[in-house]
C-alpha cells in the first residue's frame, strides 16, 4: 500500500543539540509519514540523541526541489535548536537569525510581531503551515511549533502578495505513528514557571492523537514592571497515519496577559542620561496587552501512487486582541536643566544636533512631563478563512525527470477595529498628567479612567473629521500556481514557479466626537475596567476599494559539479497590492487604493555543500530591489501617490549546520547587508530638489550580523551548549526637509545609528537516566545591556538582562 510523500521534516530526536544538523539551507532525503514519525518524538535525552538525517526540509508541498538543489536561500530552524536554547517566543527564535531586527507593532505598539528582514518589512509575511497570518499580535510561544522557517529573497510566489524580503514559516506540530510522551516542568530567576506537555498516542494501527499544553509565567528580565502570562493548548488527530489516505484535524488556542513593551526614552541611538533600562514609563496598572487566538485546520491527504497524491488544507482563524499603552513620549529635562531636542525630522538642522536648556514651561531639572499617545485603546479582531488544494506529480518526459505541483488557493479575511483613549476626564477632557522623576518614575496612575472612543481630540482641520474611532475592512484573494523542477541529468537542473492571483479588499473608518460623552468611569485609586464607551459617532468615511490582478514568479538554474555540491542562480519577483492585508498596517487608504501594485526583485547566486552527509555549508550573494514602492506625488495635480520610489538591498549570506564529530555540533548563520534609497520621493519632488534620503541606507537594517550555537558531548549523559548573537549598527532616521526651508533644503546632520551589542548564552544538560532529562540556561551571560526595537519619536526596548532556568523533562 502506497504511503504520502508530502514533504515532511527529517529531526534528530529529542531537544538536544544533535538536532542540530538541521541545515541553514534546508536538506535531507524525503521519507513517508511511518519513517518520519518512529524517529522524532517528543523530547529524548541527552544519551539517545543521534542524527536521523543529515539536513532539515521545508515543510512546503511546494517546494519541488531536495534542498541541496533548491536555488534559494532557506534557514530551518529545527525544534531542538529552539527548545535547547530556551527560546520562548518568535522574536527570541527569530534574533538568532541574522538579517532580521524588529520595530514596533501596528499603529506604532510596542505590541505585536514587527519583523524586518533583509531590509524590507516582513509583518505581513509571517505563515503558519504555509498559510499567511497576517493578524499583528504577538507569537509568544512555541510549545505547538515543529519548525521554523525562513525563505530569503522575494517569495511572492509562495506566499502571496508581498514577501518582499523573504517569509516566515511557522510549522505546527502533528500526530506521528508512535505512542510518546514528554512533559516538562521549568523554574527559574524572575519568578520564571514554565509547564508542558507533547503526548502522541498511536490509538491503533492508522489512528494518532496527540496533544500539546503549556502553562507559563515571568517577569522580564532586568525590568521592574513587565510581566507574561499565558497558557494554550493544541490538541490533534490523525486518521490513517502512514497509509495512502490521510486526514487531520488540529485546534491551537492560546491566551496571553502580557504587560506591553514600550521601553526607555530612547535619543540619538542611545538611551537619555539618568535612564535606568530597568524604568517603566508608563502606567503599570493601565497598560495591557491581552489576546486570544483560536485556529483550526483541516488537511486531507490522498496518494493515487507513490508517484502522485492530492492534498487539501482548510483553515479558520480568529485573532482578538486588547492593548491599553503609555509609550514613554514627551518633554525630558535631564538634572543638569538641559533637555534632549525632539526627535523629528521635520525640525530644523540646529534642534537635532544634541541637548538645549530647559525653559519654564518644561518640568523641572530631573523630572519627565508625559504627553503624546497615553492611554491609547485598541481592540482588535482579525478572522481568516483559507482553502488550499494541491496536486503533487513526479513523472518522466523527453529524457528530463519532473515533480510538479499545481494548486489553487482562496482566502477571506476581516478585520474591525475599536480605538480610542481611556486617560479621559467625567467630561471627556484629556486628564493632565503629572511629572515623573526621569531615574524613577511613578508608574501607577491614580487618575480619572473614561473610555472615549476615537480619542476626543478636535476635527481635522482639511476634512472637519474626528480622529477615527474605529475600523472595518475586509480583502479576499483567489490564486493558481504551478512549480515544477526538472532534473535533466545527474549535473543539471531547473526550477520554476507562476503565480496569479486576484486581490480585492475594502476599508471602513468610523469617527467620533466626545460631544455627549457618557462617562465610564471616574476619578478612582486604581482603573478599572474601561466600562461602556464615551463619544458619539459623527459619521463614517469614504468606502475605500482596492483590487488588483497579480502575477509573481521565480526561476533558478542549478548545477552540480559533484554529487553533494550545488551551485545555482535564481532569479524572483514579489508584488504588493494596495490592501496587502486586512489590518491597519496593511490596508491602503485614500491615497493609495487606487494606486498600481509595488514591485520587487530578487538576484541570488550561491552554493551548497554537504559533507559526508552530516555537514552542510551554504554561502550566497543577493541583491533585493523595490523597484517602484509607493511615495506622495508632491504634485497639486496628483492627488494620489505614485510609484516613483526604488530601493535596494545586497550582501552576502553564510552558513553552517551539522555535525563536525560525533559529538560536536554546530549551527551558525552569518549575513552582511549594504542598503541604499535609490528614489525616495516621487519624480516631480526629485526634479524640484527634493528628494531629500536618496543616497541614505534603509532603517532597520544592521550591517554585519552573526549567530551561533554548539555543543559538544562530554559524556553520552553530559552535554555543554553555547549560544551567541551579534546585532551590528543600523540606522533609525533618514534625511529631510529643514523646516521652512525655501527652496527645500535637506538636512546635513549625522544619521542616528544604534550601537552593536553581543548576547552570549550558556547551556548545560544532564541525564542521569535515558527517560529523564535537566537542563540549566543561562541568557545573556554576561548581562549585556542593549537596546531593540528603537523607534525615531525617542524610545526604544532595553534587551533581556541575565535570566537563568532550569527545565526537568521527562520522557515515556
Amino acid at each position: 500500500m502506497a504511503s504520502i510523500k508530502s514533504p515532511k521534516t527529517l529531526r534528530l530526536a529529542g531537544t538536544g543539540v544533535g538536532l542540530l544538523a538541521m541545515s541553514l539551507a534546508a536538506g535531507a532525503a524525503r521519507a513517508d509519514d511511518a519513517g518520519v514519525s518512529g524517529a522524532i518524538e517528543a523530547a529524548a535525552t541527552v544519551s539517545d540523541v543521534e542524527v536521523i538525517g543529515r539536513n532539515a526540509e521545508p515543510s512546503d508541498i511546494r517546494q519541488t526541489a531536495e534542498p541541496l538543489e533548491n536555488p534559494q536561500t532557506v534557514t530551518v530552524i529545527p525544534r531542538g535548536v529552539i527548545e535547547a536554547q530556551n527560546l520562548l517566543s518568535l522574536r527570541d527564535v527569530l534574533s538568532t537569525v541574522p538579517g532580521i531586527t524588529f520595530g514596533a507593532g501596528e499603529g506604532g505598539g510596542g505590541f505585536g510581531d514587527s519583523i524586518n528582514l533583509r531590509g524590507y518589512s516582513a509583518n505581513n509575511d509571517i505563515t503558519v503551515d504555509g498559510v499567511r497570518d497576517s493578524a499583528q499580535y504577538s507569537r509568544s510561544d512555541p510549545f505547538n511549533i515543529e519548525q521554523i522557517e525562513v525563505y530569503n529573497g522575494a517569495n511572492g510566489v509562495y506566499s502571496g502578495s508581498g514577501s518582499v524580503g523573504g517569509t516566515i514559516n511557522l510549522v505546527s506540530k502533528r500526530p506521528f505513528a508512535r505512542t510518546s510522551s514528554t512533559v516538562s516542568a521549568g523554574v527559574g530567576t524572575d519568578d520564571y514557571w514554565r509547564a508542558t506537555v507533547d503526548s502522541n498516542i498511536l490509538v491503533r494501527d492508522n489512528v494518532a492523537v496527540r496533544l500539546n499544553a503549556m502553562a507559563h509565567t515571568n517577569d522580564a528580565p532586568g525590568r521592574d514592571v513587565e510581566t507574561f502570562e499565558r497558557w494554550g493548548f493544541a490538541p490533534s488527530v490523525t486518521i490513517g497515519v502512514g497509509g495512502p489516505t490521510q486526514f487531520t484535524a488540529m485546534y491551537f488556542h492560546q491566551e496571553d496577559e502580557n504587560t506591553p513593551q514600550y521601553g526607555v526614552p530612547f535619543y540619538n541611538g542611545r538611551p537619555l542620561p539618568g535612564v535606568d533600562p530597568a524604568n517603566y514609563y508608563g502606567y503599570s496598572n493601565v497598560d495591557v496587552q491581552d489576546q486570544t487566538i483560536d485556529m483550526v485546520t483541516g488537511i486531507l491527504e490522498h496518494a493515487f501512487s507513490d508517484t502522485l497524491s492530492v492534498r487539501n488544507l482548510t483553515r479558520w482563524q480568529k485573532v482578538t486582541q486588547l492593548s491599553i499603552v503609555d509609550p514613554p513620549q514627551g518633554v525630558f529635562c535631564l538634572a543638569n536643566g538641559l533637555k534632549p531636542a525632539p526627535w523629528s525630522q521635520t525640525t530644523t538642522a540646529v534642534n537635532l544636533t544634541g541637548f538645549t536648556p530647559c525653559t519654564g514651561s518644561d518640568p523641572a531639572p530631573g523630572f519627565y512631563q508625559p504627553s503624546g499617545p497615553r492611554g491609547t485603546y485598541r481592540d482588535t479582531e482579525n478572522t481568516l478563512l483559507y482553502n488550499q488544494t494541491d496536486l503533487r506529480w513526479e513523472f518522466a518526459t523527453g529524457g528530463a525527470q519532473h515533480t510538479l505541483v499545481a494548486g489553487v488557493a482562496f482566502t477571506s479575511e476581516t478585520y474591525e477595529l475599536v480605538n480610542g483613549s481611556v486617560l479621559r476626564n467625567p467630561n471627556g477632557t484629556a486628564v493632565a498628567l503629572p511629572p515623573m522623576r526621569i531615574d524613577s518614575p511613578n508608574h501607577v496612575y491614580t487618575g480619572p479612567y473614561n473610555f472615549i472612543r476615537g480619542g476626543g481630540g478636535a476635527p481635522n482641520a482639511t476634512t472637519g473629521l474626528f480622529p477615527s474611532g474605529g475600523q472595518d475592512s475586509e480583502r479576499v484573494n483567489q490564486a493558481v500556481y504551478v512549480f515544477d523542477n526538472i532534473e535533466f541529468n545527474d549535473r543539471w537542473s531547473v526550477n520554476f514557479g507562476l503565480r496569479w492571483e486576484h486581490n480585492e479588499g475594502e476599508i471602513l473608518t468610523s469617527y467620533y466626537t466626545s460631544a455627549g460623552f457618557l462617562p465610564s468611569g471616574g476619578p478612582q485609586a486604581g482603573p478599572a475596567s474601561p466600562g461602556a464607551p464615551g463619544g458619539v459617532f459623527s459619521g463614517n468615511g469614504p468606502l475605500l476599494k482596492s483590487e488588483d490582478d497579480l502575477f509573481s514568479y521565480r526561476v533558478g538554474v542549478v548545477f552540480k559539479p559533484i554529487p553533494n555540491a550545488s551551485l545555482y542562480l535564481a532569479y524572483a519577483n514579489s508584488k504588493t497590492p494596495s490592501q496587502s492585508t486586512v489590518n491597519s498596517q496593511g490596508a491602503c487608504t485614500a491615497a493609495t487604493c487606487n494606486v498600481a501594485p509595488e514591485e520587487a526583485e530578487n538576484i541570488e547566486i550561491g552554493g551548497k555543500w554537504d559533507i559526508d552527509g552530516r555537514l552542510s555549508l551554504t554561502a550566497a550573494l543577493f541583491r533585493n530591489d523595490r523597484t517602484n514602492y509607493r511615495v506622495p506625488s508632491g504634485d497639486p495635480a496628483v492627488p494620489f501617490d505614485v510609484l516613483d520610489g526604488s530601493a535596494r538591498v545586497q550582501g552576502l549570506a553564510l552558513g553552517a549546520s551539522g555535525q563536525i564529530t560525533d559529538v560536536w555540533a554546530v549551527f551558525a548563520n552569518y549575513t552582511w547587508l549594504e542598503s541604499e534609497v535609490l528614489q525616495g520621493a516621487s519624480s516631480f519632488n526629485a526634479a524640484r530638489g527634493a528628494d531629500f534620503i536618496k543616497g541614505d541606507p534603509l532603517t532597520n537594517v544592521p550591517d554585519h550580523a552573526f549567530s551561533l550555537f554548539t555543543t559538544y558531548d562530554l559524556t553520552p549523559q553530559i552535554q555543554l551548549g553555547y549560544g551567541v548573537t551579534y546585532q551590528g549598527r543600523y540606522y533609525l532616521t533618514q534625511h529631510a526637509q529643514i523646516t521652512g526651508s525655501v527652496p527645500p533644503a535637506r538636512t546635513t546632520i549625522p544619521l542616528v545609528e544604534t550601537e552593536p551589542y553581543w548576547v552570549h548564552r550558556a547551556t548545560v544538560a544532564w541525564s542521569p537516566r535515558p527517560d529523564l532529562e535537566l537542563r540549566l540556561n543561562v541568557n545573556n551571560l554576561f548581562d549585556e545591556v542593549y537596546y531593540v526595537r528603537g523607534r525615531n519619536n525617542g524610545w526604544a526596548t532595553p534587551g533581556e538582562g541575565r535570566s537563568a532556568t532550569l527545565t526537568a523533562s521527562y520522557r515515556f
